[in-house]
């Protein structure tokens, strides 16, 4: 209470900011920050079929699986198809930084997953030979592929 007293007395620190706890949404706001910044940690990490790990690569949805268990604490499947059902599907023009985000890569439906980062920029493991990178959806490639996206959240 002495700390919240003398913090009024000198006005430099509001009551309600210095006794409130954070929202729901704040703190959902920084284990998404969080999350993201996990994610960008790994870019150049090299493209692996069936990898789930910094140390021996990653797939698509191995990526998006670590970094939503590391991140958020999340157990995604490992398999885009799958995870296309998980969460709650998501507008386009409705996209949040850490939504995922799905294309059809390989004449199917949700055959390749990423991470939605904001400003039309999306977060993934791109192919054999590839390394995780950041890519803007507004390429002619990405917009042709587009399938929908999808928000899970902890």
């Amino acid at each position: 209470m002495a700390l919240v007293a003398s913090a009024r007395a000198d006005e430099s620190i509001p009551a309600a900011e210095a006794t409130a706890p954070p929202t729901l949404v704040e703190r959902a706001s920084v284990s998404i920050q969080e999350t993201l910044e996990k994610a960008l940690d790994l870019v150049g990490i090299r493209y692996r079929r069936g990898g789930s790990s910094p140390q021996t690569g990653f797939d698509c949805s191995g990526y998006v699986s670590h970094v939503f268990h590391e991140g958020l604490g999340l157990y995604l499947p490992h398999s885009a198809h799958q995870m296309s059902r998980t969460g709650e599907p998501v507008a386009k023009d409705e996209l949040q930084p850490g939504d995922l985000v799905f294309f059809n890569t390989m004449r199917r439906a949700f055959s390749h997953v990423g991470i939605y980062l904001g400003d039309n920029l999306f977060i993934h493991a791109p192919r054999t030979g590839g390394s995780i990178r950041v890519e803007d959806m507004s390429e002619r490639y990405w917009v042709k592929r587009f399938n929908g996206a999808r928000r899970v959240s902890g």
